[in-house]
């Protein structure tokens, strides 16, 4: 039953109920004062086409002539909660519109069954409608907040409100600074705590223009629209409200991207899920400060004062890596082997990064003259390499050439200019062989 309920839930994504044919009553809809509500069947579906009855473990949708459940519209997401007749039980995961005043209950019977016909008590998820509900309140002081902040150019873009967040995007053309969005919880917390009542007014698209009402651009309003004062904010809106501005609880945002050109969006959450989510900031802080052994005020400090330590010892790093490098140069020269009045070595540096090989690599040229150099590391299977040719014997043998022709063999690919050049592979097994025929191509050269 557990797996047909998520079967359900995955199915609403489809917005299968906008896709069917109905043809009958209109659902009136009283999630506005309340939430259960009675209310009879006027047609179910299955797969999409009509059906009489729908049994135990059957995933449907119901249509309702008197429903507390709010379907999908203006960014806010369908109610879900449960319908209960005297012969079964129907858990709803998803409320969809039909038509424009047809809602769609969409989800799965999970105890007897529906039939046409059956009287039901309707019944929203009171916790996961709150959270919504704030979420959607505090989308329009938030609206209101980064047009102050902001500027007057920022406008709605698009919006989802759920029972876990509220996303927001915006035109506007740059990211939000941290002080920006520091400015806006103020300005929207400050609206929470005033703890004013929310007024709801059903007027003429005449008189809600008069009373300045935000209107979204490219939204479609009928002859009546629902004005909502929430706060400071007028907006038309059909959504579902907090009573009050306080019930709202808390604000924060979370999350601040770019979506597209001249968009940005915002993520914030609200009321227990803005305390959840401060708590495990807390905690993760905590954690932090114990791995610091230091106290939670002192740990951007610590980790200051650790970050200027990891400075100091990449410098020393580096510095002994050169001086390693200087001191292999001196016992790598005397390998190089005489190819027609030019040196040429290969040879293998163990543990040694790109930069190292590099200037061990320029190192071997000053000191042995007119030379022909590859020289590599290996490491987790993978090979570096880098080629040096002086530049009296470039026109005759080419390092990006030279690398290539190593790399090759140990299953890379590289190149560079003809005097220095660096590749690598995927095969250290091969890599002794490949250095080895460096002497004969040197030879083939010049």
């Amino acid at each position: 039953m557990a797996r047909q309920k998520e079967q359900a839930r995955a199915a609403g994504k489809f917005k299968m109920a906008a896709n069917l044919d109905y043809e009958g009553s209109i659902t009136h809809f009283h999630g506005y004062d309340r939430l259960e509500a009675r209310g009879n069947i006027l047609a179910l579906y299955r797969d999409g086409t009509a059906v009489n009855e729908l049994v135990e473990g059957e995933i449907g949708v119901v249509v309702l002539d008197d429903t507390p459940f709010y379907a999908e519209s203006g960014g806010q997401v369908g109610d879900r909660g449960e319908l209960r007749s005297t012969h079964g039980i129907f858990t709803v995961e998803d409320t969809q519109k039909i038509q424009s005043a047809v809602f769609g209950h969409h989800g799965v019977v999970t105890t007897g069954k529906l039939t046409v016909g059956n009287g039901v008590s309707a019944r929203v998820d009171t916790v996961a409608r709150a959270r919504t509900a704030r979420n959607h309140s505090v989308t329009h002081l938030m609206h209101k907040a980064l047009r102050e902040v902001l500027g007057g150019h920022v406008q709605q873009k698009g919006s989802l409100v759920d029972p876990d967040k509220t996303r927001f995007d915006f035109a506007h053309t740059q990211p939000m600074s941290d002080d920006e969005i520091a400015r806006v919880e103020r300005i929207v917390n400050a609206e929470i705590i005033a703890n004013a009542a929310t007024l709801a007014r059903v007027l003429t698209i005449e008189e809600a223009q008069k009373t300045g009402a935000m209107m979204l651009f490219g939204e479609k309003y009928g002859d009546e629209v629902r004005v909502l004062d929430i706060g400071s904010s007028r907006e038309l809106c059909a959504g579902t409200h907090v009573a009050r501005t306080g019930d709202i609880g808390l604000f924060k945002i979370v999350v601040e991207s770019g979506v597209a050109a001249g968009v940005r969006r915002v993520e914030a959450i609200t009321g227990d899920n803005a305390v959840a989510w401060m708590q495990q900031q807390n905690a993760r802080l905590a954690e932090i400060a114990a791995q610091l052994h230091a106290q939670p005020a002192e740990a951007a400090a610590r980790v200051a004062q650790i970050m200027d330590n990891v400075k100091s010892l990449e410098k020393e790093l580096a510095r002994l890596k050169s001086k390693l490098a200087a001191s292999q140069g001196d016992d790598l020269a005397a390998q190089a082997a005489d190819v027609n009045g030019a040196k040429v070595l290969a040879a293998v540096l163990e543990g040694a990064d790109v930069a190292t090989l590099r200037e061990t690599l320029d190192k071997l040229k000053d000191k042995l003259g007119s030379a022909v150099i590859v020289l590599a590391s290996a490491a987790d299977g993978k090979v570096s390499l880098i080629a040096g040719v002086t530049t009296d014997l470039t026109a005759r043998a080419k390092a990006g050439e030279l690398v290539n022709f190593v790399a090759q063999q140990v299953g890379g690919k590289g190149g560079g200019r003809p005097d220095m050049a660096q590749a690598g592979g995927t095969d250290a097994s091969r890599l002794p062989s490949a250095l080895a025929s460096v002497k004969a191509w040197a030879q083939s050269k010049l």
